[in-house]
């Protein structure tokens, strides 16, 4: 990959998509905003929370990604957050080597895709990939040790996320009048995991031909984004169009990933999305993905099932190594499992 302008490998460029054309700037999407902070239990049972649950129902059965304000994570610590990840990038690559992932193998630490077809067309960035949770299942060698204040910061962030996605679950099986941890049990259990993918994106002279992240669904239960505060990149497909999501002050992007749509039997969408890249502007993100233990077997709820809404999707486990590899074949993960 080249930083400098220089024209982009020819691994990295996109001859064809069925996702459609990469167009870098395409109409700013109507992404809704969801105050979460009206799903606390104190606020359970109020009309603002009612109308809440059913914008929140709306925005997730549809566009299936929203904007989530009032969340309980402060702007400074946010902040934080990207100032620890900017600074790791920023490292010279012989320290960001340390913790390459080719030395140790697998999917975690820093570098760029895991080679896994020969048609695979790579992304223009580079990430950081750590295990958060279950606790004792992190790698902490590929943790960096700078700054200094790295790993207090993505534990603290971890666990605020983590509450987060539990007020979220639960507000979404109210939604759809389901017994209280229908989704949490398996989503959120003791062994349910947690990844954190802090994503570089270096500027691009072909951003026309080249993308930061190609259009792909998330394996995840839910996903928690903390976008760059000043550079937009990421789009969502909304009813065959894409478009880009605003960055809007304080706000985390939440989108479900494929097992919510497995779970909801459909209701509840995983949606299409892809980061374009800037020739102008470096671009930082961070996300958090919550998905079941990989031994886990994960199905539609049973109440989600009827006659006008039959069985949509086979039972499945390790459901996010099968959506890894379909997406860097450039396929549609949830196709597989469709009865």
């Amino acid at each position: 990959m080249s930083i400098k302008g220089d024209e982009p490998p020819a691994e990295y460029i996109v001859t064809e998509s069925k996702f459609g054309a990469i167009e870098s700037s395409p109409e700013l999407g109507q992404v809704p905003t969801i105050d979460v902070s009206l799903f606390s239990q104190s606020s359970i049972g109020t009309k603002e929370a009612e109308i809440e649950l059913n914008k929140l129902r709306s925005a997730l059965s549809s566009s299936a990604c929203f904007q989530a304000i009032s969340h309980g994570i402060s702007s400074s610590f946010l902040d934080k957050v990207r100032e620890v990840a900017t600074q790791f990038f920023e490292l010279p690559v012989e320290e960001k080597q340390k913790y390459s992932r080719e030395i140790y193998g697998g999917e975690e630490g820093y570098g760029e895709d895991v080679i896994v077809s020969e048609k695979q067309v790579l992304d223009w960035s580079y990430r950081l990939v750590l295990q958060v949770l279950p606790e004792d299942q992190r790698r902490l060698d590929l943790w960096p040790e700078n700054p200094t204040d790295f790993r207090e910061v993505l534990h603290e962030y971890a666990t605020q996320v983590k509450f987060i996605m539990h007020v979220l679950f639960k507000a979404m099986e109210k939604s759809l009048n389901l017994e209280e941890n229908s989704f949490l049990d398996k989503l959120l259990g003791e062994k349910a995991q947690m990844r954190a993918k802090f994503n570089f994106y270096p500027r691009c002279s072909r951003a026309d031909k080249v993308f930061g992240l190609k259009p792909h669904t998330d394996g995840s239960g839910m996903t928690v984004l903390l976008q760059d505060k000043e550079v937009e990149g990421l789009q969502v497909l909304v009813d065959g169009k894409w478009v880009r999501v605003p960055i809007v002050p304080h706000a985390i992007v939440i989108n479900l990933g494929d097992q919510m749509q497995i779970m909801s039997n459909g209701i509840f969408k995983s949606p299409m999305h892809r980061v374009v890249t800037n020739p102008d502007r470096m671009r930082l993100s961070v996300a958090l993905f919550n998905e079941p233990d990989p031994e886990t077997e994960i199905s539609p709820v049973e109440k989600l099932i009827d006659e006008t809404r039959p069985r949509l999707y086979k039972n499945v486990k390790n459901y996010g190594r099968i959506n890894y590899e379909c997406y860097q074949k450039g396929e549609v993960a949830l196709e597989t499992l469709k009865i």
